[in-house]
């Protein structure tokens, strides 16, 4: 059933109160080939999932193609390479994108990836008006450029420069693609990479003030289109196994991103200054595997 028979008969969710939708489910996939990831989405659309989240490989992350010899090794390894409009184009190939709520996990060619999903769904829209078109997308791309220094190693361009696509997108979204979460800011990264739950909060909330900061000091979002962008940023924790102290770390972060956004932004609206956040359990805390060792008498036994 289309979008518009949904309305029609009386069955459209986003009319309802946000207590009373049903929440998004998407598995986060990227096979070796797009049109392979295709297959795979399709598949999992047609068995009640309601979303779509999409795991790009290094070569794609890092702005390489997968022919470059800096590539050898990784196409395709960890999710789906996308170099081009015509590798989207097979990646959602009979996706209605204006239906669907896509997650990208992109961080520094973000704003490239964007565009080229962007243009998919013009094309998937002929002879709707194309800012029509935009209005209707709804996801995320994760954009957190300064995490990718602090923990993961994956940027591209120096802080300067990055910290500007990030405000770029940002500002682009809040206008053109209203819908759309444009960063993710991910703290998870920070404990994987040796932070503690403390650092993790207090880094998090750095980078997203030097993020707003940013957006503030470009002039692209007016004072009265500010709070939107307020209300746009999400967060991606991490949630380890020191189960108390996780629990005060998330009530920290909900009661300082309140004080944050209402004494430093002058944001007024309460649903604005929402923390609104992702979270996922910390691998570093998961069981290792432990190597059988064989004894003397041939039994199997862990050491």
């Amino acid at each position: 059933m289309t979008t518009e028979q949904q309305r029609e008969n009386g069955q459209d969710r986003t009319d309802r109160p946000a207590k009373a939708r049903p929440w998004i489910m998407r598995t986060y996939s990227g096979h070796s080939s797009a049109a392979e990831s295709n297959k795979l989405y399709r598949t999992n659309l047609s068995k009640g999932q309601t979303g779509l989240s999409v795991a790009f490989d290094l070569p794609t992350q890092t702005g390489y193609d997968p022919d470059s010899p800096l590539s050898r090794g990784e196409v395709g390894k960890v999710g789906v390479p996308i170099m081009h409009l015509g590798e989207m184009r097979r990646l959602f190939q009979d996706i209605p994108l204006v239906e669907m709520n896509t997650s990208m996990t992109i961080n520094a060619t973000a704003m490239w990836l964007l565009a080229l999903y962007q243009v998919v769904a013009e094309e998937q829209n002929p002879g709707v008006d194309k800012q029509q078109v935009a209005h209707q997308l709804a996801g995320t791309t994760q954009n957190d450029i300064i995490k990718e220094y602090l923990s993961r190693g994956t940027y591209v361009f120096p802080p300067e420069h990055s910290m500007r696509l990030i405000s770029d997108v940002i500002s682009y979204t809040v206008h053109e693609i209203p819908k759309w979460n444009p960063i993710n800011i991910c703290s998870y990264h920070l404990q994987e990479a040796g932070a503690t739950p403390v650092q993790e909060l207090a880094y998090a909330l750095c980078t997203a003030i030097a993020v707003l900061d940013a957006v503030k000091d470009s002039g692209q979002v007016s004072p009265d289109d500010f709070e939107q962008v307020v209300g746009r940023i999400s967060f991606f924790v991490n949630a380890g196994v020191r189960f108390v102290e996780e629990m005060c770390k998330m009530r920290a972060f909900v009661e300082l991103w309140d004080e944050i956004t209402r004494e430093r932004y002058g944001v007024q609206d309460p649903k604005m200054r929402r923390f609104r956040y992702g979270v996922q359990v910390n691998s570093l805390g998961l069981t290792e595997a432990q190597p059988q060792i064989t004894d003397s008498y041939g039994v199997g036994r862990c050491g």
